[in-house]
């Protein structure tokens, strides 16, 4: 199997819902929320598309960059690269149905795993969702990541309990999805959470906790104040609130303010490994793929889906070749070109 037949399967088996457009920019899908477009106008979907693109490299070929390392650490789980599956849920309605979600999640989470590097789990208005995730994760072993909604603190403190029971590497709430379209359509209460509540929840387990959805720096710093272990920065894929900036624009200012307190990964518009490359000079410590993860597990299953990664962990080493280096430690703000 290659990108080419990955991407024909995926077309037919998402038709209606995602046509695998050549470049995957929100521009055709916009506003098709649910489905796999951006909410509103797309503008936010598409400003993490276009904030990527306009972020320029520094051609580097005097070096001895001959064989770039891209493993890392994360929670203590070493990884063949800094690349992750994004959560995602919601197979039957934004997706159009033809992967049931309990299989879509196992090739997402097993599929990251043969590729060497891990997946996460998310939740949603079906009780089905989180529960397909957990069982996806048990069955690897415990090598996934759990995301849960911004619901009601004991319930959202229930389900990072069961997360902890099945071995879960880390758990994580998407603050972001406070005003989800599709929870408030199947009767699933969510909102915004203060920082006392944000520490009671985290003060409940002893797993590495991820707030995903940051993209001030004013929260950024909440988060570390609430004791978060890591922060998403992430306005979920632009489909939820029109008119956000990219998650490129705001990013620098964020790891200004936290590297090093706290893990960042980025999440929004990665298409290829030259993003991540990016999103790593701007910042970031490992970035999140959303999208093309969904078109790797409908176009081939879990082969799809550790293909996807691996052609993007390709990708990244060649740019860090032509950029000039060796690890990711290297990949500093020296790559990005400025006026």
């Amino acid at each position: 199997m290659n990108m080419q037949e990955l991407k024909k399967n995926a077309r037919e088996k998402m038709k209606g819902y995602c046509r695998v457009c050549r470049v995957c920019d929100g521009v055709v899908c916009a506003g098709e929320v649910p489905g796999m477009g951006g909410t509103g106008t797309g503008a936010s979907f598409k400003a993490n598309v276009q904030a990527l693109a306009d972020v320029k490299l520094n051609l580097r070929t005097f070096h001895d960059a001959k064989s770039p390392d891209i493993s890392c650490e994360i929670f203590g789980r070493k990884l063949s690269m800094p690349i992750l599956a994004a959560p995602i849920t919601g197979s039957e309605y934004n997706m159009g149905g033809a992967v049931p979600e309990a299989e879509f999640i196992h090739m997402v989470i097993s599929g990251s795993k043969q590729a060497g590097t891990m997946g996460m789990c998310g939740d949603g208005g079906n009780p089905v969702f989180y529960s397909s995730g957990l069982s996806a994760i048990e069955k690897e072993g415990g090598h996934g990541i759990a995301v849960i909604k911004p619901r009601e603190n004991h319930k959202v403190i229930e389900m990072v309990k069961r997360a902890q029971d099945i071995g879960a590497v880390a758990v994580g709430m998407d603050v972001d999805g406070a005003g989800l379209v599709t929870m408030a359509l199947m009767g699933q209460p969510v909102g915004p959470k203060n920082v006392k509540e944000l520490k009671d929840i985290i003060s409940h387990t002893k797993l590495p906790f991820i707030l995903k959805g940051i993209m001030t720096v004013d929260e950024a710093k909440l988060a570390v104040e609430a004791g978060a272990r890591a922060i998403v920065v992430s306005n979920h894929g632009g489909r939820i609130l029109d008119y956000t900036p990219g998650v490129a624009e705001v990013l620098p200012a964020i790891a200004n303010t936290v590297k090093g307190k706290i893990t960042i990964f980025a999440d929004g518009g990665v298409r290829s490994g030259v993003d991540v490359l990016k999103y790593l000079a701007l910042g970031a410590d490992a970035v999140l793929v959303g999208r093309p993860i969904i078109i790797g597990a409908f176009g081939g299953g879990s082969e799809g889906v550790r293909l996807v990664l691996d052609t993007m962990a390709g990708e990244l080493k060649q740019a860090m070749i032509l950029t000039g280096c060796s690890n990711l430690e290297e990949i500093t703000d020296r790559v990005i070109y400025r006026n």
